[in-house]
């Protein structure tokens, strides 16, 4: 039994949203669909591009899904940015995510798709020195998001996250429709339509772990079998589809998944 962290939502925690059943969506065209469901579904990885193609509803493979708790670590009022990493250091990860409407499956476009998580240590910003490691803490770091674009794709730089006592490896996502973008580069307003968590495969994660920076994490990883929030439902449970980079896990991963929203 995992050991529930000192300030995260404990893991039998319910959602504090009441909207469990909504759907995330898995879209694509012709055979692409096909192989994209299935293989998230099976592995959380795949060596298909990530170049995004335009969705027809006729061909889209819809799945249902529960939201994830949004957890303690969530701060308002953080930058509109394609990259959040602000220098910290990890492997690249590359983030395309597919907003589309959960009832007709198409793309929404100006839907701002807001990310965070945790650095290479288990350390969140805002909150640094909670999973045991002392660093300097801009309360900003590795948070932010981007409006999708006319396909519904938001494009946004990160690094792979590491870990923290009694949560596997997972990035906190939300999505908002109808914002205002501020002069400081923020943003108000606007309508929460999602709030889930981006899971990565079991495989590629003890790779990334075993490397620097993330070997120097001190605290005992929790894996995706041994996780309380992650549901082992695959991509429709926000298991990302991972493509390697490079060779070697240091040169970083693409990570691909559809987001559907009610609207």
């Amino acid at each position: 039994m995992t050991d529930t962290p000192m300030n995260e939502t404990p893991m039998n925690e319910t959602p504090t949203r009441d909207t469990i059943a909504r759907r995330t969506v898995l879209v694509a065209t012709g055979a692409t669909a096909a192989t994209l469901a299935v293989g998230a579904a099976a592995s959380g990885t795949s060596t298909a591009p990530t170049t995004d193609t335009a969705p027809v509803a006729a061909a889209a493979v819809c799945t249902l899904t529960k939201e994830m708790t949004e957890g303690p670590y969530y701060l308002d009022g953080q930058y509109v940015r394609a990259d959040i990493t602000e220098g910290k250091t990890g492997f690249p990860l590359e983030l395309a995510l597919t907003v589309v409407d959960d009832d007709t499956c198409a793309t929404i476009s100006n839907a701002l798709v807001e990310i965070w998580h945790c650095d290479a240590l288990g350390e969140y910003s805002g909150y640094v020195g909670n999973n045991g490691h002392n660093e300097p803490d801009s309360g900003t770091f590795l948070r932010g998001g981007v409006l999708t674009d006319s396909r519904g794709v938001a494009r946004i730089t990160t690094v792979y996250p590491g870990w923290y006592r009694g949560r596997c490896v997972h990035i906190h996502v939300k999505v908002h429709v109808g914002v205002t973008l501020t002069a400081d580069g923020s943003f108000t307003g606007g309508t929460e339509l999602h709030t889930g968590q981006l899971f990565f495969d079991e495989t590629v994660t003890a790779k990334v772990g075993a490397l620097s920076p993330y070997s120097a994490n001190t605290v005992t990883r929790t894996t995706l079998a041994q996780d309380g929030i992650y549901d082992d439902g695959g991509a429709a449970s926000g298991l990302l589809t991972l493509t390697a980079l490079g060779s070697s896990p240091s040169a970083g991963y693409s990570g691909t998944l559809t987001l559907g929203v009610e609207r």
